[in-house]
């Protein structure tokens, strides 16, 4: 007897522990007054003897500043994270998240001293331009790849420079040359896919 799939599949692991990790993240902040995100969740100049200074490189990522800034970024990610998993497989979206997350955080202490970071949206601007590598062959750039980096990107750049604020542009704009270069490199020869303390600002 051939046996029944369950009613609910937990398709996308790596998407779906990033969602509920940071919503995790998201409840404690709310019951600490934004104490803990704070604390081990936002990027900031901290100093290099201070111990949690290089976790908060990669944890920003799971940190918001309210259910909407988690609804923004999670709910695009819920809609492009199974199909990257299943293109290039859970661990290597794994992998992708952390070191964009990486990228970010480190770019934001070192250029901006006197502002903080958190927010997921450098790794969805990493999806964006991954997604939109789905249709590219071999010795040919997708249409769609162009359109989503002059969209996305061209937009970012252009707030950036109208903006007073231009650090969440900033790892928008990160995210998103991650998610070309790393959605690039990791197709195959041929075209074939894979398998397998100061001012806050938010992404």
């Amino acid at each position: 007897m051939k046996k029944k799939s369950p009613l609910i599949q937990y398709n996308a692991p790596t998407t779906l522990n990033f969602a509920l990790l940071s919503f995790a993240v998201l409840v404690i902040g709310i019951a600490t007054r934004n104490a803990s995100t704070m604390k081990f969740f936002c990027v900031f100049r901290s100093p290099l003897n201070d111990f949690l200074t290089y976790p908060r490189f990669f944890t920003h990522v799971l940190g918001h500043s309210s259910f909407a800034h988690y609804s923004g970024n999670i709910t695009l990610m819920l809609v492009l994270g199974p199909t990257l998993e299943e293109r290039y497989g859970s661990q290597t979206l794994f992998y992708t998240m952390l070191i964009t997350a990486f990228i970010s955080g480190l770019l934001q202490w070192l250029l901006f001293p006197g502002s903080a970071l958190l927010g997921a949206s450098g790794i969805v601007f990493m999806m964006i331009l991954m997604a939109s590598l789905g249709g590219m062959r071999s010795g040919g750039i997708p249409l769609t790849l162009i359109l989503v980096f002059i969209i996305y990107i061209g937009g970012e750049i252009y707030n950036g420079l109208t903006s007073a604020d231009n650090v969440s542009q900033l790892t928008h704009i990160i995210g998103g040359i991650c998610g070309a270069v790393m959605g690039i490199g990791l197709r195959k020869p041929g075209g074939k896919k894979p398998r397998s303390g100061a001012h806050r600002s938010v992404s």
